[in-house]
C-alpha cells in the first residue's frame, strides 16, 4: 500500500523536473518504460494513428495522457490505463483500441492485469454522470474551498494527535456521495451495477483532468455552449466549425474544481487508513488499496479553485496580447500578460510570451524569471493550454528563452530570430 498524499514536485528544481520530461522529448520509450515501444507498437498497428480525435489523431491522444500521466508519477498501471483507457470503447467516444471481439484475456497479456481491470472499468462507467452529475455538480466552488482548507487541519490532526471526527462538514460530505466500500454505477452497455472503490473514483478523476486538459480547446466551447467557463454540457452547437478560431479553451476552472475534488477523497482516504491503522486492521479487500494516490503540481497541488470569469478574463487578455504585432513601446502587451497570469496564474504560456516581450526590450533578469516559472508551468502539466502549438514546441522555445536570458542576448534582427533553434 503506497504511501498517502504523496507530492514528489515539492523540493524539485526546474532541471529536474525537465530530466523528467527528457525521455518523452527525446522519444526514448525504452528508458520510461521497457514494455512501451511494444504498447507503441500496437495502438501503431491497430490504427490508432489514422483516427481523429479532438485536438489530433487518436494516437497522440492516447500517449499524451499517458505521458501526463506518468510526468504526475502516477502508478505503472494507472499510466498504461491512460495508454489503453479506450481499449474497449467508453461513455465518451466510441473509439476502441481493440475489435469488440477481443478477449479481456488477450489485453491482460498485452498490458498486464491491474493495468487491464483498470482500462475495463474505466471503459464500462458512466463517467459524464459519475464525475459531474454525482459528485462534482454537488459542489459550489465556495465549498470546495472551505472544505480544503479544514480538511488539511484534519489530516494534520489524524495524523499528529490521532484525533478522527467523522462528523466533520468535509468528511461527512465525501462519505456521503463515496462510501469507504464505495459505490455502485450501471454499466453503459449491459446496465449491471459494477461496484467501484472509493479509491478507484479518486482514479478515474485524475484521469479524467489528464484527459481534458489533452483535448480541449475554444472549439469545445462553441460545440457545448461554453460561454460562461463552467464546462457544464448544457448546451448543444453540432454546427460549430472545426478546429475553429484556436484559442486556449474554457476548461481550467473545471479541471482545478475535479483536482480540488480529488484532494478531498485523497485526505478522507488518508484519514480512514490512519485511523483503521490505529485500530490495528492493515488491509481490507476490494479497496484498491495498492493504488498509491499520487497528487500532481498542477493548481497548487490540487489545492486552489480556478474562479469560472477569471479564467476568462485571463484568456481573453492573453489573446488580446499574443494577436498584437509585438511592439509593446507603450508597455501594453506587458500589462495585459502580467494581468492575464495573475487572473489565471496556473498556466505557463502567458508568461512564456511575457518572457519574449522583456527579451523584446533587453530586460534580462526579468525574461529569464518569466522563462522559467512558465517552463516549470508547461512541464508539470504535461500539455500545452495554447493548443496552436504542441506541448513539446512550448518546451523548446522556453528553453530558449531561457537559455538567452541567462547569456544576457537576444537577436536584434528578424534573420537573427529565424535561426535560432539550438538548445544546450
Amino acid at each position: 500500500m503506497g504511501s498517502e498524499m504523496a507530492s514528489p514536485f515539492l523540493s524539485e528544481n526546474l532541471s529536474s523536473i525537465l530530466a523528467a520530461a527528457r525521455p518523452f522529448l527525446r522519444s526514448e520509450l525504452a528508458s520510461i518504460d521497457p514494455s512501451l515501444p511494444s504498447f507503441v507498437d500496437i495502438l501503431h498497428s491497430v490504427g490508432a494513428d489514422e483516427c481523429w480525435h479532438k485536438h489530433s489523431t487518436f494516437f497522440s491522444h492516447l500517449f499524451d495522457i499517458y505521458r501526463i500521466l506518468k510526468l504526475w508519477r502516477v502508478p505503472d498501471s494507472v499510466a498504461r490505463c491512460g495508454l489503453f483507457h479506450s481499449a474497449y470503447s467508453n461513455s465518451y467516444v466510441n473509439l476502441a483500441i481493440f475489435d469488440p471481439g477481443t478477449s479481456r484475456s488477450h489485453v491482460r497479456s498485452l498490458i498486464g492485469e491491474e493495468a487491464e481491470r483498470l482500462v475495463y472499468l474505466f471503459c464500462v462507467v458512466p463517467r459524464q454522470q459519475l464525475i459531474h452529475d454525482d459528485l462534482l455538480f454537488h459542489y459550489p466552488d465556495l465549498d470546495l474551498k472551505e472544505h480544503l482548507a479544514l480538511s488539511e487541519n484534519s489530516v494534520k490532526e489524524a495524523k499528529e494527535k490521532g484525533f478522527f471526527d467523522a462528523d466533520q462538514a468535509w468528511r461527512k460530505k465525501v462519505q456521503g456521495l463515496l462510501p469507504a466500500e464505495g459505490i455502485k454505477v450501471k454499466h453503459i452497455k449491459t446496465r449491471e451495477e459494477v461496484l467501484i472503490s472509493r479509491r478507484l473514483v479518486a482514479v478515474f478523476v485524475l484521469m479524467t483532468m489528464a484527459d481534458f486538459s489533452d483535448q480541449l480547446f475554444q472549439w469545445q466551447d462553441k460545440l457545448f455552449e461554453n460561454q460562461d467557463g463552467k464546462l457544464e454540457f448544457k448546451g448543444s452547437v453540432p454546427s460549430a466549425l472545426w478546429p475553429g478560431e484556436g484559442k486556449p479553451g474554457l476548461w481550467m476552472s473545471s479541471i482545478s474544481r475535479m483536482g480540488a475534488l480529488y484532494s478531498l477523497i485523497a485526505r478522507e482516504e488518508e484519514i480512514y487508513l490512519e485511523e483503521r491503522k490505529q485500530k490495528g486492521v492493515e488491509f481490507e479487500e476490494d479497496r484498491d488499496e495498492e493504488i498509491e494516490l499520487v497528487i500532481p503540481p498542477v493548481f497548487d497541488y490540487c489545492t486552489k479553485v480556478l474562479d469560472a470569469k477569471e479564467q476568462i478574463l485571463a484568456r481573453d487578455l492573453y489573446w488580446k496580447a499574443v494577436c498584437s504585432d509585438g511592439d509593446d513601446q507603450d508597455n501594453k502587451v506587458e500589462r495585459l500578460l502580467i494581468e492575464a497570469s495573475e487572473k489565471n496564474p496556473f498556466v505557463g504560456e502567458p508568461r512564456l510570451v511575457l518572457a519574449q516581450v522583456y527579451l523584446n526590450a533587453r530586460r534580462y533578469e526579468e525574461a529569464e524569471k518569466e522563462a522559467a516559472t512558465g517552463l516549470r508551468l508547461i512541464l508539470e502539466w504535461g500539455s500545452s493550454w495554447d493548443k496552436r502549438m504542441t506541448w513539446e514546441g512550448w518546451i523548446s522555445w522556453g528553453r530558449q528563452m531561457l537559455g538567452k536570458a541567462k547569456e544576457r542576448d537576444w537577436p536584434t534582427h528578424a534573420w537573427g530570430l529565424i535561426n535560432l533553434g539550438l538548445v544546450k
